[in-house]
């Protein structure tokens, strides 16, 4: 018997080696505006949701910081740094290739919007590996990680039990939403070590985690 029924991915710093990318052109919008804002600061809100991250920010700038017109500006900074293709964190291609074998259900729960996340999976390549109704952003449930709502839905649409899905997570957030859906989560992380160690299990690498979770031998 398999030892997970399902696999569910968070996708920015997981999946998709975009985490250095956004936060080069939140840094960039911000110092256009005049807005000295740290790298260390744009980097502690890796993992929540846009509009979190957004309210975050108006609270650290103060009242001179437009919310909705910088929202704007750094998607569309975001989506000029993506037209050249977005890389894949290491072992992504192999592990997906893997599952897709091995025909064992996957689907992505992200605190991006859900046609961003969509959008970003083909400029990725690696679209067609999952049913685009697989793929949960933060607007599709009532609240972002780290909520649970995000990989419950996911859980639900693959018509998988919690307890038997593994979700690989690179951010504290992600972990905190894995570990409320009762679910097994493989921490891999990427732009910042993790402030707990509440994952099942830390890995340095995708491939290491899969090796842990029996998903690879």
């Amino acid at each position: 018997m398999r030892p997970f029924q399902a696999v569910i991915f968070d996708l920015d710093g997981t999946l998709l080696d975009t985490e250095r990318l956004i936060i080069d052109a939140a840094l960039s919008v911000l110092e256009a505006r005049g807005h000295a804002v740290s790298r260390d600061f744009i980097v502690g809100l890796v993992g929540t949701a846009d509009s979190e991250g957004i309210r975050r920010l108006g609270d650290h700038i103060g009242p001179a910081f437009d919310g909705d017109t910088f929202d704007a500006d750094w998607s569309r900074a975001a989506r000029t740094a993506y037209a050249g293709g977005i890389p894949l964190m290491a072992g992504v291609a192999e592990l997906l290739d893997h599952l897709h074998r091995r025909d064992i259900p996957r689907a992505v729960g992200t605190n991006s919007l859900t046609a961003s996340a969509l959008r970003k999976l083909g400029q990725a390549g690696i679209a067609a590996r999952f049913d685009p109704a697989h793929v949960v952003g933060y607007d599709a449930v009532g609240r972002p990680k780290p909520a649970p709502d995000v990989f419950l839905e996911a859980a639900r649409r693959l018509g998988a039990d919690p307890a038997r899905c593994v979700v690989f997570e690179d951010s504290d957030p992600g972990v905190a939403a894995a570990l409320a859906a009762g679910m097994t989560v493989v921490q891999i992380p990427d732009m910042k070590p993790p402030a707990t160690r509440d994952a099942h299990h830390l890995a340095a690498t995708m491939i290491e985690g899969a090796r842990w979770a029996g998903l690879l031998g």
